[in-house]
């Protein structure tokens, strides 16, 4: 099976950049499209952006132009650099990826543990 480990958030001010990084480990091999969410106090789990592993990707409204998703097939690692954040961006940062079943030709959604990020003066 797949696992996922986020790190790289933290506290940065209004205005400032971050980049995250999610690891994934275990049986990789059948590893298809990674993408970003984030959840706040109170709100839903919100998509952010996901890339596929020929490096198509695609975003939120809400973030396009501020955030950026990268992938490296080689470490089995992707990215999310974030520019220009916000109070609002303040949440904890979920990695997710699909992880293919080979046995039954399905999906299977994994998550790491989340990251917390928090913008604030």
């Amino acid at each position: 099976q797949v696992q996922l480990v986020e790190s790289g958030g933290g506290l940065v001010q209004p205005g400032g950049s971050l980049r995250l990084s999610c690891a994934a480990s275990g049986n990789i091999f059948n590893l298809g499209s990674m993408g970003w969410y984030r959840q706040a106090p109170g709100k839903q789990r919100e998509f952010l952006a996901r890339i596929s592993r020929d490096g198509d990707s695609n975003y939120a409204d809400s973030v396009t132009g501020r955030f950026t998703i990268s992938r490296d097939n080689a470490k089995n690692t992707a990215y999310l650099q974030m520019k220009s954040l916000k109070p609002e961006d303040t949440a904890v940062y979920y990695c997710h990826a699909f992880d293919l079943l080979v046995a039954t030709q399905e999906w299977r959604d994994v998550w790491g543990q989340g990251t917390q990020v928090t913008v604030s003066s």
